[in-house]
C-alpha cells in the first residue's frame, strides 16, 4: 500500500520524503480510493513534488487517474521566477475544455425532436478520426485564429460578444503564435469546428435538480431547460505543440530532467524555452477556444433550422466555456505574501470563486463544470474561498477514467451499452462502436462520489446538474 495518510473524509496526504521538495495532497474520499486499480498516480504525484520550484504542495483531484507525467486531475503551483513549466504537466491536449450552452426551450419543447436533432448534429460536426473540417482555413486566416482567439470569431459573425466575456480569459490568450512549428500548423487548418475522438463529446442534457436558485439564476438556468454541453480541445494542432516541445526538450541542454520520471522532463520558465513555449501553448490554447465556439455557432444553425427561430429569440447563449489542460500565470498569497505562480491544470479547471473572480462573474464566482459519464448527470459549481489556499483555486474536471480503455473494451459490448443508454432515454450517435465500448458509463467512476468529494473538500459547491438526453461521440 502506498504510503498515505488520511487527514480527514475527503483529504489524504503523501507525507515529504527522499526528493519530495513539497508534500501531496489528494482530494478523495474511502469509496474512491479503494477503486483505484494501481498506485501509479500516486506515484506520479509525488515524482511532480520533487520538480523545481513547486510550491506548497502537488495535488491531486477526486477525478485522479494515470497521465502522461502529471496525473490527470493534477495541480501544481511553480515560482515564476525560479520554477518550471511542463508541458506534461499541460498535457497533450492543450485547451482541451468545455463550453455550456443554454437555450430558453425546455423538455417538452423538444422530447419528440432529439433524435432528429442529434441526427443533424451528427451531419454539421464532424467527429472521430476520419473527418474533414467544413472550413477552409488558409495560413493567413490560421494564423489570425491563433493570435487572436475569439476576437476572430466575433470578426467573422462566428460568436457574439456575450460569448466572448463567457470565455475563460475572454477566449484570447497573449502569444507570439510564430513559436508554433509548421507541423502543427499543417494539423490545425483542416481540424477548425471538429470535435474528435477519445473523451471528447457533445450532450443535449436537460437541468434536472437546482441545488442553488439565486445563482443558477444568474447563470440562467432553471429546472428542465435544455442545455447542450461541448467537450473538445485544440485537436491536432495541440497535440503537435506539445510533441514539438517534449521533442526540443530532450534534445536540450536546457532542459530539466526528473529522475523520478523522463515524462516529467521541463524547462525553466524564464528562460527563452519556456517563454517559447507558453507563447505556443497560448497560442494553440486559442485555436481550442475557437474550436469549441465554431462547434457552438453549428449548433446555433441546427436549433435554428429545427425550430424555424433565430438562436438569440431561442436564449442560445453561453453559461461558460473553460479550459482544462492549461499552465496559467497568476498570483496567489503564499505565506501572507502575493507571489507570482505558473499554476498547472492537467484535467483540471480554475474555479476563482466570487469577489476574486471577475467580469460577468464578480458577483458569483466563475461557473465549475464538471462532466458526468455520458450515462450520469453533470454538474455546474462554483467555488469556495477557501479552496484559494487548498488547490490554487482548481477543481476537477470529471468524473475520472476508473478502467482503462483496454480494459473496457475486454468488458463491455457495444450493443450491451446502447441499450442500457437507451432504457434510461438516452439516444447515442457514435462514430465507431470503439468508442461506445471505451467511453462507457462503467469505464468512469461515480461522478456523484466525486461531486461528494468537491463539496465535502470545500472546493466547490453545487449550483445545478444536467442528465443527458442525447450523447455524440467520436
Amino acid at each position: 500500500m502506498f504510503n498515505l495518510k488520511k487527514i480527514n473524509d475527503y483529504e489524504y496526504e503523501i507525507p515529504k520524503t527522499g526528493s519530495m521538495k513539497v508534500k501531496g495532497t489528494i482530494f478523495i474520499n474511502d469509496t474512491l480510493l479503494n477503486k483505484l486499480t494501481d498506485y501509479e498516480p500516486l506515484e506520479q504525484i509525488s515524482n511532480v513534488a520533487s520538480m523545481p520550484g513547486i510550491v506548497e504542495k502537488s495535488i491531486a483531484m477526486p477525478d485522479l487517474h494515470l497521465g502522461y507525467g502529471f496525473p490527470i486531475g493534477g495541480v501544481a503551483a511553480f515560482d515564476y521566477d525560479e520554477g518550471i513549466i511542463s508541458p506534461g504537466g499541460v498535457g497533450y491536449d492543450i485547451n482541451c475544455g468545455v463550453s455550456l450552452l443554454k437555450t430558453s426551450l425546455n423538455y417538452v419543447d423538444v422530447q419528440d425532436k432529439i433524435n432528429s436533432i442529434l441526427d443533424d448534429l451528427y451531419k454539421s460536426i464532424p467527429a472521430g478520426i476520419d473527418y474533414k473540417s467544413s472550413f477552409q482555413l488558409n495560413s493567413n486566416k490560421l494564423n489570425d485564429i491563433i493570435s487572436s482567439g475569439l476576437s476572430w470569431a466575433y470578426d467573422n459573425g462566428y460568436a457574439t460578444e456575450m460569448d466572448m466575456s463567457n470565455t475563460e480569459e475572454q477566449g484570447k490568450m497573449e502569444c507570439d503564435h510564430s513559436k508554433v512549428g509548421e507541423k502543427a500548423l499543417k494539423r490545425g487548418i483542416n481540424e477548425l469546428g471538429t470535435l474528435g475522438g477519445g473523451n471528447h463529446f457533445l450532450e443535449i442534457q436537460r437541468a434536472d435538480s437546482i441545488f442553488d436558485e439565486e445563482i443558477a439564476k444568474k447563470f440562467g438556468i432553471e429546472k428542465d431547460q435544455i442545455l447542450i454541453m461541448v467537450h473538445t480541445g485544440s485537436r491536432g494542432l495541440g497535440h503537435q505543440v506539445a510533441s514539438d516541445f517534449m521533442l526540443k526538450l530532450n534534445e536540450s541542454d536546457k532542459a530539466v530532467k526528473n529522475e523520478m520520471d523522463k515524462q516529467l522532463i521541463s524547462v525553466y520558465t524564464k528562460s527563452k524555452e519556456g517563454q517559447d513555449y507558453i507563447d505556443a501553448m497560448n497560442a494553440a490554447a486559442n485555436y481550442g477556444f475557437v474550436n469549441r465556439q465554431i462547434i457552438v455557432y453549428k449548433i446555433r444553425k441546427v436549433f435554428e433550422d429545427t425550430f424555424k427561430n433565430d438562436f438569440e429569440s431561442m436564449g442560445m447563449n453561453l453559461v461558460y466555456s473553460l479550459t482544462h489542460n492549461m499552465a496559467k500565470i497568476e498570483e496567489h498569497e503564499i505565506d501572507n505574501k502575493r507571489i507570482k505562480l505558473v499554476v498547472h491544470r492537467k484535467g483540471a479547471t480554475k474555479a476563482f470563486p466570487r469577489g476574486i473572480a471577475g467580469g460577468n462573474f464578480s458577483e458569483t464566482g466563475y461557473p465549475v463544470i464538471i462532466p458526468g459519464d455520458m450515462g450520469t448527470a453533470s454538474y455546474v459549481m462554483v467555488g469556495t474561498n477557501e479552496n484559494m489556499k487548498n488547490s490554487f483555486g482548481s477543481s476537477c474536471h470529471g468524473a475520472g477514467r476508473l478502467i482503462s480503455r483496454k480494459k473496457a473494451n475486454e468488458s463491455f459490448t457495444a450493443d450491451n451499452i446502447v441499450k442500457e443508454l437507451n432504457s434510461k432515454g438516452i439516444y447515442i450517435k457514435a462514430v465507431t462502436k470503439k468508442a461506445i465500448i471505451e467511453e462507457s458509463p462503467n469505464s468512469y467512476k461515480d461522478i456523484d462520489e466525486v461531486i461528494k468529494v468537491v463539496i465535502g473538500a470545500n472546493i466547490a459547491r453545487p449550483v445545478a446538474n444536467m442528465r443527458p438526453l442525447a450523447v455524440m461521440k467520436g
